[in-house]
């Protein structure tokens, strides 16, 4: 007789059964899409990839969003290598939404295991969690993982273009396909047969993709390595580049948003009277809160600076959020209180730190802080939605286009097959574009207009007030040394915000989780041989919306760790590179790098005083992120005004093997400009649930008339490439912060930096 217990037990062990079955399976295969690639004219796709036309142009698929950091370029590079590929025939497209192109690596990076661990657990979850998220996951661009991602899968879909190719050409000319080769854009036979790409292509497209693909060697490589200009270059110059803010739909409109000063709140009631009264005035309403954000209230009209004047006319009574109570100054004290507190998560624990600490000769302690920060990107939040006849089109610049897709069809009430969503360039994004909440706004806007597209505009106001911040953190550092001043023990415990739960229950409305990695990234995860160490995070709960920003915990945490490092160097007595070196033992990789970094910034070597007479010091910082090792040295002076300056910065990366080094030197120079924008002027100040700065003028970015000499030098390396777009942000607020000290020997525990 079947029992309940016995089916329970048997479905529990058929469920068991399965999930091993599927365990042991090979991840879903990345070379083709669920459904054909579109295509135009005489162009034939040989894979999920690429798309060949008659004329012998190449079409490249890209699935991450290009934002300035140059990803279309390196990723166009890797397909057009394997390809053998004339790469003034290179073009790319916006990839359709499909499962091929899941972003696999970012969450496999957003594990909480140290880059050391090599240990069976961490293999074995890596494993389940690819074969997840290529079923289960979305397109996304973040976490400098694009580059790493895609390394292996758009190499072999260009070397699987490249062997049908050859069969076609074997095929037409009658031989066997070892005698041809492909080069620039052709094929060619030592008989003197010779066919362009475009000629084969579509008797190529009738071949079986190849059941496997040798891939090129380094020493093979045309492209692979080469300073390479960037795809896009030529149209951002002549202005055919379209961001999202430059859609112009037949029969466009506009609309404005004006939300709950108070993070998190919603309209109670409003009189749209006044605005009805104004030029272009078409349509007024409130818009509730969507995807974490803030409600408000909108309006359409016939011009964008039409909508955005009516809109602000509009007499609106707001329900406060659940954060209208709070200021920066409460939000600190909650997180200092919190470090006496539990040790929260304990992410890395090695050897026994109490016992180490208590028999230390000397021990040092310090506290840190670090604000709350906006992104800050230059295109304003914008999207553009068109509903009619139960189907919709949305243009827009995100980082998601997939959940986009979702978003946008739940705040419409259709299903997301019926939503087309076009992807366009993004004019900055730092994290922010991949929020949700400005889209589902602007379909529920699109909404009410008849079937006419609608372009909802942020003003730059509603930007900063109603961003997803970056946490504000607070750590609590302690160092033991021995007799000899040799580091013996190492315990650093952080208090703040989590992003990974938050986003997840916005992105995907599911319960939010007790751990998350990138609070302590930056902290447990770093090279340091520490004898006996412990670090931990808090999650505190605040009712402040927070996201991802530019190299998100390590943005803070580097500069808790290298700044720390440095005070235990001065208590030590010993130089702040020979201390690190000694800590560095096992890890060649990263020791390297900060020799090279030494060497490049002539450190030890007296520096001439800065062109106003004041005396310089250097400081260093060495951080690895996103896979990559960076270190910087900065070269910094006071001025007669007490401002701290920066007048050069030598930076040195290991980012594995380097496929565009003008990308990987651009990147640098722009996160380090980025991040000394945060170091020296930047924060969110909360004053009653209000963000206090609205605009550039009140959260400056570094500028032309300040912004130091920046040197870049690359590590040679064969290694597997790694991160590139956030790891040259975290070392530099340190790298500064350190030789302010060297310099004034006052030690600046809070950002932004600024002196007693």
């Amino acid at each position: 007789m079947l029992t309940r217990r016995t089916f329970l037990l048997g479905g529990a062990s058929v469920l068991g059964g399965l999930l091993v079955g599927w365990a042991v399976v090979p991840p879903r295969q990345r070379l083709t899409t669920s459904t054909p690639l579109p295509t135009q004219g005489s162009q034939v796709a040989l894979n999920g990839w690429v798309k060949i036309d008659a004329d012998n142009s190449v079409t490249i698929m890209m699935p991450k969003a290009e934002m300035g950091q140059g990803i279309h370029t390196g990723l166009a590079m890797l397909l057009a290598e394997e390809l053998d590929a004339d790469w003034s025939q290179v073009r790319v497209e916006e990839a359709p939404i499909d499962r091929i192109y899941n972003a696999v690596q970012a969450v496999v990076e957003d594990l909480p295991f140290r880059p050391d661990d090599d240990g069976y657990v961490r293999q074995g979850t890596v494993w389940i969690t690819r074969k997840a998220v290529r079923e289960f996951g979305t397109m996304m661009t973040g976490g400098s993982s694009s580059m790493n991602e895609l390394w292996t899968p758009m190499r072999e879909a260009g070397a699987s273009a490249r062997a049908m190719l050859l069969n076609a050409a074997a095929e037409r000319w009658e031989v066997p396909v070892r005698e041809c080769r492909a080069e620039k854009g052709h094929v060619l036979h030592s008989w003197g047969h010779k066919a362009t790409f475009g000629e084969l292509s579509s008797m190529a497209a009738r071949q079986p993709l190849p059941r496997s693909v040798v891939l090129k060697q380094a020493a093979d490589f045309k492209l692979i390595g080469q300073p390479i200009r960037r795809i896009e270059a030529v149209s951002k110059i002549n202005g055919e580049a379209r961001f999202g803010i430059d859609v112009l739909p037949n029969g466009l409109l506009y609309a404005s948003v004006v939300m709950c000063p108070t993070l998190g709140g919603w309209v109670a009631h409003f009189d749209a009277t006044p605005a009805q009264k104004m030029p272009g005035f078409i349509k007024a309403m409130a818009v509730p809160p969507y995807a974490g954000g803030t409600g408000g209230v909108a309006v359409i009209a016939d011009n964008a600076f039409r909508a955005m004047n009516a809109v602000e006319a509009i007499d609106v009574a707001w329900h406060d959020g659940a954060a209208a109570k709070l200021s920066s100054v409460e939000v600190d004290r909650h997180l200092a209180d919190a470090l006496d507190d539990s040790d929260g998560h304990v992410y890395y624990d090695i050897g026994n730190v109490d016992k180490a600490m208590s028999r230390a000769a000397r021990t040092i302690n310090a506290v840190y802080h670090v604000p709350y920060l906006a992104h800050g990107a230059v295109e304003p939040m914008n999207c553009t939605v068109q509903f009619a006849d139960g189907a919709a089109t949305v243009w827009v610049s995100t980082q998601m286009p997939g959940l986009a897709r979702q978003h946008a069809a739940k705040a419409l009430g259709i299903d997301a097959d019926l939503v087309d969503v076009q992807p366009q360039l993004l004019g900055g994004a730092f994290g922010r574009r991949l929020e949700l909440d400005f889209i589902a706004q602007a379909a529920a806007i699109a909404r009410e207009a008849d079937g006419r597209p609608v372009q909802t505009i942020w003003s730059r106001a509603q930007d900063f007030t109603h961003d997803f911040y970056r946490p504000a953190c607070v750590a609590r550092l302690q160092a033991g040394f021995d007799e000899d001043g040799k580091l013996v023990a190492w315990h650093a415990k952080s208090a703040g915000q989590a992003i990974v739960p938050e986003a997840l229950a916005r992105y995907y409305g599911v319960p939010r989780m007790p751990i998350d990695k990138t609070t302590c990234e930056g902290a447990y995860d770093q090279p340091y041989e520490w004898p006996a160490a412990r670090v931990s995070h808090k999650i505190v709960e605040l009712p402040v919306p927070i996201g991802f920003w530019r190299s998100v915990g390590h943005s803070h945490q580097a500069f808790f760790t290298e700044s720390f490092t440095d005070e235990a160097a001065a208590a030590a007595g010993q130089d702040p590179i020979a201390f690190r070196a000694k800590l560095l033992a096992e890890h060649p990789r990263h020791l390297a790098v900060l020799k090279r970094v030494e060497a490049m910034s002539e450190w030890g070597r007296p520096l001439k005083p800065a062109a106003d007479g004041a005396r310089c010091a250097r400081g260093v910082a060495l951080h690895e992120a996103f896979g990559s090792v960076v270190a910087q040295v900065a070269e910094v002076s006071i001025g007669a005004d007490r401002q701290i300056r920066v007048h050069r910065v030598v930076c040195v990366i290991d980012c594995g093997l380097p496929v565009n080094p003008n990308l990987i030197r651009q990147q640098m120079e722009g996160g380090i400009v980025f991040g000394l924008s945060s170091a020296l002027q930047n924060e969110i100040t909360i004053v009653n649930g209000e963000a206090q700065q609205k605009n550039f003028v009140d959260f400056p970015v570094v500028r032309m008339n300040a912004c130091p000499a920046i040197e870049v030098h690359i590590m040679p390396s064969q290694l597997h490439p790694q991160g590139v777009g956030e790891p040259g942000v975290p070392p530099v607020a340190p790298a500064v912060g350190n030789a302010v000290f060297a310099l004034t020997g006052q030690r600046l525990r809070t950002l932004p930096l600024r002196l007693a």
